[in-house]
C-alpha cells in the first residue's frame, strides 16, 4: 500500500527543572492511504502529543526537537508556518480527546463546523452553515437541520463528539486523526462512535489514526498496531500478529491486563483478579537507565538495564502460531527489545517470546 504518512525518528521535548523531558522520543509511525493504525499505550505515555505534533501544535513551552513527519511526499518540519496552515483541517484533521473542552461554548455547533470551510476558503459562510447541518446529518445527529444553531452545553457528551467528527470532515481530509474519541463514554456510546468511525472511513475511503489506551477498541477497528511506552514505540505489527503473539514484554503485559468474557472465574467459581503490570509508567523527566521498562519487566537481562533497544524489524518472520494467519503487510513488524535482537540489532539464535496472551481479533 502507498503510505499517506510517514513519521520518522520524531521527538517531542519540554522543558523541566534541570534538563528536559522527552515527551516523545525518536517515534516512527506509517499511515497507509485508506488503512487505520492504532497507536495505544497507557495515559502520559506521548500519543496525545504525538498527534499535536503532526500538524505541529505542539504547545509552547514545548518543541520539536527532531524528526521528519512526511505527507504525501512533503515533509511539514520544513514549510513555514503559513505553509502549514492548509494542512490544518483540510488535509490533516483531528478530533480532540475532551469535546466539552474543545468546543468554544459562546458559539453555535453549527458555526464551528462550518469554520473550517470559510477559513480555507471552501464555501461562502451562507453555503457552510448548509454544509454543516448536512454533516450532522452524516453523523447521525438527529433534526441537523435545527439542532446546527444550538451550542454544545444544549448536547449530550456523544452528540458533541458526533459534532468533533463532523467539524473533522467538513474539509474532506485524506487523514483523520482520532485522539481517544470515546474517552468518558459509556459502553453503548462508544461503539456507536466507533461503529460510525469505520463507516466514515470505508465510505469516504479516509486513513485513520485511533489513538486510544483500550487494546479492545484497536482491536475492533485498526489493521496496524503501534504500541508506546515512555515516549517510544515498542513494538508495530499487524493486530491479528500482535494479539496473537506479543513479542515485547509491555505487549504481552496489557493484553493479560483486559478482562476477558468467561475467564473472570477461577475454577471453583472463585473470582479471578486481572493480572496487573507491576510497577508504575516512569516519570520522563527521570527515565530508568536502559529500556524504560525494564524496572516492571520480568524478562530483565543485563543489557536491558544499561542499553535502550531500538525498535527493528523482527528479525523472525512471526511466531509459528501466527504466519499462517497473517495477511502480508507493506510495513515489517518491529520491535524494541533484547529478547528478539542483540543490541547491534543482529537476530538472536533464539529469540525469546513473551507468553502469547489474548484471542486475535475476529
Amino acid at each position: 500500500m502507498t503510505a499517506l504518512l510517514e513519521v520518522d525518528n520524531l521527538s517531542i521535548h519540554f522543558p523541566a527543572r534541570g534538563g528536559v523531558v522527552r515527551a516523545a522520543d525518536g517515534v516512527s509511525l506509517r499511515v497507509d492511504e485508506g488503512g487505520t493504525l492504532g497507536l495505544v499505550g497507557e495515559s502520559g505515555c506521548g500519543k496525545s502529543v504525538t498527534a499535536l505534533a503532526l500538524l505541529r501544535l505542539v504547545p509552547e513551552p514545548g518543541w520539536i526537537a527532531g524528526g521528519r513527519i512526511v505527507f504525501r511526499g512533503t515533509d511539514l518540519m520544513t514549510l513555514r508556518e503559513r505553509d502549514v496552515r492548509p494542512y490544518r483541517g483540510r488535509r490533516i484533521a483531528l478530533i480532540f480527546q475532551e469535546p466539552a473542552a474543545a468546543l468554544n461554548p459562546v458559539l453555535s455547533v453549527g458555526y464551528q463546523i462550518a469554520e473550517g470551510l470559510i477559513v480555507h476558503g471552501m464555501m461562502k459562510k451562507r453555503e457552510a452553515l448548509a454544509e454543516a447541518a448536512r454533516l450532522m446529518a452524516l453523523v447521525r445527529i438527529p433534526d441537523a437541520a435545527r439542532r446546527v444553531r444550538e451550542y454544545p452545553h444544549q448536547m449530550s457528551g456523544g452528540m458533541r463528539q458526533r459534532v468533533m467528527i463532523a467539524m473533522a470532515l467538513a474539509c474532506r481530509p485524506a487523514l483523520l486523526v482520532a485522539d481517544e474519541p470515546t474517552t468518558a463514554l459509556d459502553v453503548t456510546l462508544q461503539a456507536e462512535i466507533l461503529d460510525l468511525l469505520r463507516r466514515l472511513r470505508d465510505e469516504l475511503g479516509l486513513a485513520l489514526l485511533l489513538i486510544s489506551h483500550n487494546l479492545g477498541v484497536i482491536a475492533e477497528t485498526a489493521d496496524r498496531v503501534a504500541v508506546m511506552y515512555a515516549g517510544r514505540i515498542v513494538e508495530e505489527a499487524a493486530v491479528r500478529d500482535l494479539f496473537r503473539a506479543p513479542a515485547h514484554p509491555y505487549t504481552a503485559g496489557l493484553l493479560r491486563s483486559m478482562p476477558r468474557p468467561g475467564s473472570s472465574l477461577a475454577p471453583g467459581g472463585a473470582p479471578r483478579r486481572l493480572v496487573a503490570i507491576e510497577g508504575s509508567v516512569p516519570d520522563l523527566a527521570d527515565l530508568p537507565a536502559g529500556c524504560a521498562f525494564h524496572p516492571r519487566c520480568a524478562d530483565v537481562m543485563p543489557e536491558c538495564r544499561v542499553t535502550a533497544p531500538a525498535c527493528r524489524p523482527l528479525p523472525s518472520a512471526a511466531a509459528p502460531s501466527v504466519a499462517a494467519a497473517s495477511a502480508p503487510s507493506a510495513a515489517p513488524r518491529r520491535v524494541a527489545c533484547f529478547l528478539q535482537h542483540d543490541a547491534a540489532g543482529g537476530p538472536r539464535p533464539q529469540p525469546r517470546w513473551p507468553a502469547a496472551t489474548g484471542a486475535a481479533p475476529r
